[in-house]
């Protein structure tokens, strides 16, 4: 028996909850107007809700975080503006200072539990040269795990619930990493949120094309 049946399109996914699991990630202050300076998602504070919905139809919950010291050479400047291109193997483009151990831009966003009662967790992003998205690699060519995939494969989960901020980056990588890892990976954008319409429908459909299920809210998931 499948773990994971979709009824129709658009429809219930029925799922075994002994072999899911539900992913937050990088619910944090910094991606919501608690820190307007760092990099705030519009309704980026009104998942938690969702979230916790999420995980009762999960039997692990898994959470991740950025960690970025202050000061990391992708950091946007006067000069250098957000988005601007930046050379190095493990950052792409540059990015207003945010996550930083010890703010409160680094806390998880108030309703969410505490880093200690999840089954799994990620700080990713610590070393001032490296800017990963996906919780799945340390670094941008894929190659150091940071053990989300092998934890999962070893507890025996087929299907990964995902949610968090923002959708069209962080959320994304760590979606298609794990599709790319063999698991039925469904997206729920009720748990989610984006930093722009536009990169939110690219991503939408990049997932979709990756075999990924989205769904709308947990209205559309049950246990078996």
């Amino acid at each position: 028996m499948e773990t994971t049946i979709a009824l129709n399109t658009g429809g219930v996914l029925l799922l075994a909850r002994d072999k899911v699991a539900s992913l937050d990630v990088d619910v944090q202050n910094c991606f919501t107007l608690r820190c307007p300076d760092e990099l705030p998602i519009p309704e980026g504070d009104q998942i938690v809700a969702e979230l916790n919905e999420q995980a009762g139809f999960a039997s692990l919950r898994i959470g991740a975080k950025d960690a970025h010291p202050a000061g990391a050479i992708w950091e946007a400047d006067e000069q250098n503006p957000p988005l601007s291109v930046i050379d190095g193997d493990n950052v792409d483009v540059r990015w207003p200072r945010h996550g930083v151990p010890g703010s409160v831009g680094f806390e998880l966003v108030e309703g969410l539990p505490h880093p200690t009662e999840y089954d799994f967790f990620v700080w990713k992003g610590v070393e001032p040269d490296m800017h990963p998205y996906g919780c799945c690699y340390h670094d941008l060519r894929e190659q150091l795990s940071t053990g989300v995939i092998e934890f999962l494969k070893v507890r025996g989960v087929e299907t990964v619930l995902v949610g968090g901020l923002a959708l069209d980056f962080c959320v994304k990588t760590s979606a298609m990493q794990l599709a790319r890892a063999g698991f039925h990976v469904v997206v729920n954008q009720g748990a989610a949120r984006g930093l722009a319409p536009e990169s939110v429908e690219q991503a939408l459909r990049e997932m979709a094309d990756a075999g990924i299920d989205i769904i709308e809210s947990v209205e559309q998931l049950q246990v078996m």
